[in-house]
């Protein structure tokens, strides 16, 4: 799936399969194509996602919430680790309560 400067969501098997930027300019075209396609999810493939903000972030921490948690992420873009640490979510993009 190639980088772009607009944001793609694809369903692929149990991964919801984001491409391009996911940033608060981007974030709301994603919104109702990720919750029709996120029944089943259980994985979120963020390979081709270059950049994520915190609008990125609150967008997959919802669907995480929403699929019911235990979601994995592959690949990391730019700025997810710092993110993560920033708002206490784990990797599975739950709360750390510790």
């Amino acid at each position: 799936m190639p980088t772009s400067t607009e944001p793609v969501l694809r369903r692929e098997g149990d991964a919801l399969a984001f491409a391009g930027p996911l940033l608060r300019e981007t974030v709301p075209a994603l919104w109702p194509a990720a919750l029709r396609a996120l029944d089943g999810a259980r994985r979120f493939d963020l390979r081709a996602v270059p950049r994520i903000d915190s609008a990125g972030l609150a967008l997959l921490a919802e669907l995480a919430a929403r699929a019911g948690g235990g979601i994995s992420i592959d690949g990391a873009p730019a700025g997810l680790d710092e993110l993560l640490a920033a708002y206490r979510l784990r990797a599975d993009l739950d709360f750390n309560h510790a």
